[in-house]
Formats: structure tokens, C-alpha cells, sequence
């Protein structure tokens, strides 16, 4: 049985002879609104509860409930302060077996803050709970939204915030059976104030639970200089006390950077006892003495709850444009499993086991040992600039088959591009490729250590990747062969890309979508393959609407005399993956305005 908190009325029952003769009934007031309430106030449902007491909670109606050493184990305690695409949320501070959530009917919700987004903690029971709610602003207005939460039992793991490993039951005992909460975001109208938030009311017969709540801002004051998509969880190391040396390449330059960590599909919270940032000489070695970061207001080092991000404090380090950085890490304690993205195209460095912080080093001989992917870091941005483009796509934005180390990725010859003109914006250019990734389905299925890295869908990730990207203005879409390879309906890529469109409109990116390139040649692309391939590029370039502006990149790459193939100029050899000349054809290819919002 759900617990509610039930309202209260009020009747007054006026009778006429209790009144003069010639009085007149007053006018009856509408009722008051009720006071928006912070949202522990309203807590009514108790959701976690300790292993040795597991009857003092009952999430769902049937005695179940989180176990709140589970919790622990991820790294979230009551209290704490956990960053979730962007937004902090600030878990109950409540002991396990208090009331520690809310099941939604429309509460009013108090909430102050300007941005882009508003994100809730949340979980259905009995189903997936989807209903409507509210925001208010303080100039008046409202917008409505719409909150799904997906089931605690049985909803995708590919899109959770955390996974716990049991469920305690009232009658004793746990199951082991996976537990999930979600980190939901709706939009907000641009440049408003919060005032509160009517909480929906869900449609379905399923609850919907309410643990957290806050206003995302990602935007204000900064772009994004580089970036890279967090594509699976995979065996390390082991790395005991050691100092991860990452390379990455800068697109936008400027003042006051910050780096961005992400633990995606952990199960256990990571410790970074120490970071720094440094241009890079050569090699493992700066430059420069390389300068540190802190974390949280001044601390040298920080703490990453299972699936959460950190971001550095600002610091007064200079990033010049299009130069190869150096994000140094320690890592005190031993970590054998990490989030990774694969395919760096990119050397990096590693010290040695036991060699402690070598953060500040600026030479690398403390660094012998190398690695071609990039683990935890997920961003540097820069203060200031236009804000951002995000490239959403699959190996070939990734750079699968260009020269590592020389930065030929097609968003790489876009960014410097962009820096080398002053008719539009000079926006950062993020790439967000992930080697085999599909817009409909996931690879790697969100959960636990595997060897594949080919991500989550580009549906599931469109929120961590680009909507919660600093200062995100537009997305281009280039995504869809490894769908087609792998045996999608066309029908069903094409409600895949419209799906990715509308999220975006949604949040006010302007959309571009790019035509999916020929592969004729490359071991399964058959002829099914390619009639899928090329009912999709006609719905791309008779889009009805749905896009803001395409680019043609499959007529960029073909070979005008076997159009099903690419130009030989350009193929890396495999027939499926452009080299360094073909990606430089397609970032040549793009019309620098078709990325500018507002444009038609």
C-alpha cells in the first residue's frame, strides 16, 4: 500500500436564516494556492532501509526497499552532494528507515535558480510512472513538463545513475536482484528565474518516487575546449598508487580552465587524490611546470560516487587553441576497472606502480608506460567564448583509422576551421563519437565490467553527451551505419534520429544531421545494407522539418562511378572508414553557418 500524504479540506456550511434579511452572500475567494514547501517537507515514503532491519522501510507497497549498505558501497550517503549530468543533487539526510522520498501528485515543490534544465533523483515502483507537472517562474510565468521515471526493478540500466546489487525484503533477507535510481531532466524556459515545481501527477498506475531535486546550469560563462564520451567500464591495471598522465588536444582556447572526471557505469566510488593541468612539450613532459587543480571549493583532491562526475574549481591557466594539453591524475588507491573512452587515437602515460603523486612533474620520466585510451576524463572547457558544438556520432567521428597523435578527426579540421575565420562564432567543438555505437541500440549494455566499448545509444546518452555539455548550442548527428550493419529497420533509424531532434528542439540546440556514408566493400555491407542506408540519407535530405540544416557527407565520401563505394582518395582501406584525407574532405565540407542558431 503506497504511503501519501493526504489533504486536508476545509467545508464552511453557511446557512440563510443564520443572516440578516437584506444581507448579501461575500463573494466566495478561490482557494489559496498552497505554499511551496521544500521538497523534505513533503518526504512520505521510506525507501531505504538498513540490512539488519530491512522491515522499517517499504518502497513499493510489498515490504521492498533499498539496502543502505548497498548505497555506502556506491559511495552515496545520506547527505552527500553527488554531480549527475551536470547537475548537483544533494541526497536525503535522512537515516535509513526515515522518510527519505516522495511519491509525486502534484506538490509544490520550492526551487530557486536560473539555467537550463531542472533534474530530478527519481524511481517508479509497480512500473515505469510518467505524468505532467509545473515550473513557476518569479516573473509570472509557467511551463509545463513531462517526468518519466522508469521502474527500480526493471528499467534500463543504461540509463541509471547507480545500480545497487539488492533489495531488502520486509519479511527478511535480501534477493539479488539489481536495484536502480535515475537522474531525470526536463527544460526550462531560457533566462528565467525558478520560482517552484508543481510535481507531476503520473498518468500510469505506477509511482513515482522523488528523492532530489535541483536547477541545472551548464552554460553560463564557458565553452567547451575538448571532450570525449565515456564509452563502456573495463578491466585495468590493476593501477595501485599511480599517476595517470592523459594527452588531449585543445579546440577553443581560453582563460580560466576546468577538467571534468566522470565515473559512468561504476558500481564503486574512485578516489583522485591529486590533478594538474599543463601545456605539452614532449612526450609525457610539460612545458611548464604544470599547475594544480582543486576540487570543491580549495580541496587538492576529490571523490566519485559510483556513475557521478566532479568538476575542477576554475583555475587561472591560459588554454591556447588547437595545443596538446596535459591532465595528470592521482590515483591513490587501487582501481581495477575504469571508465574508459577506447579509442583515443592518442597516446598517453602512465608511472609507475607505487610512484605516488607525480602530478606536478614536469618532466616524464616518471611516466614509462603508455595507453591508447582515455580513463575518467571526460572534458576540459575554457572561461568564456560562443559556447559549444557538439559531434554526436560513431568510429568515424571518433577517428577510427586516422593518424594517431596528429588530431585529423573530421571535428578536429572543423575546430580549427572555426579558429581560423571570424564570420561566425568561434565555437569549441566537442567530439562525442564512440567507436561502433548505434543511435537505437546499446552496445555495451550500461552495467558492469565488459569488454566492449561500442557505449550505450546515442537515444541513451543524448543527455550526459550533448544536452549537458557546457554551453551546448548545436548538435550534429552523424550516426546510423553500424544500425543499418547490424540488421535495424530503416524505419526504426529514422524515428531515432527524429527522437534525438526533438530532445534537442526541446532543450534549444538547433539540430544538423549529417547522410550516412557509403561502405560498399566492407565485409557485411550487403545489399540490405545498403538499401537501408539509403532510405535513411533520403529521409535526412527530405527531412519535413525535423532538422535545422544537413550536410551531405555521404556525397562528400563517394566515388561519383560506384556511388555505394567511397572515392579511393579517401578510404583508409577498409572501405568503411575514411582516412586522413577523407576526414579532412568532410570537415572542409561543412557550411560554418549551418551551425550558428537561429539560421535557416
Amino acid at each position: 500500500m503506497r504511503v501519501r500524504r493526504a489533504a486536508t479540506a476545509l467545508t464552511l456550511l453557511l446557512t440563510a436564516t443564520a443572516l440578516p434579511a437584506a444581507a448579501a452572500l461575500p463573494a466566495r475567494a478561490a482557494p489559496a494556492a498552497p505554499r511551496p514547501l521544500p521538497l523534505p517537507a513533503l518526504f512520505d515514503n521510506r525507501a531505504v532501509s538498513d540490512d539488519s532491519r530491512p522491515g522499517a522501510a517499504d518502497f513499493d507497497g510489498a515490504g521492498r526497499s533499498l539496502s543502505a549498505q548497498d548505497l555506502a558501497a556506491a559511495g552515496w550517503t545520506p547527505g552527500s552532494v553527488l554531480t549527475l549530468d551536470g547537475a548537483r543533487l544533494t541526497l536525503p539526510r535522512t537515516t535509513a528507515g526515515a522518510p527519505d522520498n516522495v511519491v509525486a501528485h502534484g506538490q509544490q515543490v520550492a526551487l530557486r535558480g536560473r539555467g537550463e534544465a531542472v533534474t530530478f533523483l527519481v524511481a517508479g515502483t509497480g512500473g515505469t510512472a510518467t505524468g505532467t507537472g509545473t515550473v513557476r517562474y518569479r516573473d509570472g510565468s509557467r511551463s509545463s513538463y513531462e517526468l518519466t521515471a522508469p521502474d527500480w526493478r526493471s528499467g534500463p540500466l543504461s540509463t541509471k545513475a547507480v545500480a545497487l546489487p539488492h533489495l531488502n525484503n520486509a519479511t527478511g533477507g535480501q534477493s539479488a536482484e539489481t536495484a536502480r535510481l535515475y537522474a531525470v531532466s526536463v527544460p526550462l524556459r531560457a533566462g528565467r528565474e525558478v520560482r517552484s515545481v508543481a510535481l507531476p501527477t503520473p498518468s500510469a498506475a505506477g509511482a513515482l518516487h522523488v528523492f532530489a531535486v535541483s536547477v541545472r546550469d551548464t552554460g553560463r560563462g564557458r565553452t567547451g575546449s575538448w571532450a570525449a564520451s565515456t564509452a563502456g567500464y573495463r578491466a585495468v591495471g590493476p593501477w595501485t598508487d599511480r599517476t595517470l598522465r592523459l594527452v588531449v588536444h585543445s579546440g577553443a582556447g581560453g582563460p580560466r580552465a576546468r577538467i571534468r572526471l566522470a565515473n559512468t557505469f561504476a558500481a564503486a566510488p574512485v578516489e583522485i587524490a591529486a590533478a594538474s593541468i599543463a601545456v605539452r612539450g614532449a612526450g609525457a613532459a610539460a612545458a611548464r611546470p604544470p599547475v594544480p587543480l582543486t576540487f570543491g571549493g580549495g580541496h587538492a583532491g576529490t571523490r566519485l560516487p559510483a556513475g557521478t562526475e566532479a568538476f575542477s574549481d576554475p583555475v587561472d591557466f591560459t588554454v591556447p587553441a588547437g595545443t596538446d594539453l596535459l591532465v595528470s591524475l592521482h590515483l591513490p588507491g587501487t582501481v581495477t576497472a575504469a571508465p574508459v573512452h577506447q579509442e583515443a587515437a592518442q597516446l598517453s602515460y602512465l608511472s609507475a606502480a607505487g610512484s605516488g603523486d607525480r602530478t606536478a612533474d614536469a618532466g616524464g620520466t616518471a611516466f614509462p608506460e603508455t595507453m591508447t585510451s582515455w580513463p575518467f576524463l571526460t572534458g576540459v572547457d575554457v572561461g568564456g567564448g560562443p559556447g559549444s558544438v557538439v559531434a554526436l556520432g560513431d568510429s568515424i567521428t571518433d577517428g577510427v583509422k586516422s593518424t594517431s597523435g596528429a588530431n585529423r578527426r573530421w571535428p578536429d579540421v572543423l575546430t580549427r576551421r572555426l579558429w581560423a575565420q571570424r564570420a561566425v562564432p568561434r565555437y569549441g567543438v566537442l567530439n562525442q563519437g564512440i567507436s561502433a555505437n548505434r543511435i537505437v541500440t546499446d552496445r555495451y549494455p550500461g552495467d558492469g565490467v565488459s569488454s566492449d566499448t561500442g557505449g550505450v545509444s546515442a537515444g541513451h546518452r543524448l543527455e550526459r553527451d550533448v544536452l549537458a555539455q557546457p554551453a551546448a548550442r548545436t548538435v550534429v548527428v552523424f550516426e546510423g551505419i553500424n544500425d543499418m550493419r547490424w540488421g535495424t529497420p530503416a524505419e526504426d533509424i529514422v524515428a531515432g534520429l527524429r527522437a534525438l531532434a526533438r530532445r534537442a528542439h526541446e532543450r534549444g540546440l538547433r539540430v544538423v544531421v549529417a547522410t550516412v556514408a557509403p561502405c560498399a566493400g566492407y565485409p557485411d555491407c550487403t545489399p540490405a545494407v545498403e538499401a537501408r542506408r539509403q532510405a535513411v540519407n533520403a529521409f535526412v535530405r527530405d527531412h519535413g522539418g525535423a532538422f535545422d540544416a544537413t550536410l551531405d557527407f555521404d556525397a562528400v565520401l563517394r566515388d561519383p562511378q560506384q556511388p555505394r563505394r567511397m572515392l579511393p582518395a579517401y578510404d583508409s582501406g577498409d572501405h568503411l572508414h575514411p582516412g586522413d584525407a577523407g576526414l579532412r574532405a568532410l570537415g572542409d565540407s561543412v557550411d560554418l553557418r549551418a551551425l550558428v542558431p537561429g539560421r535557416r
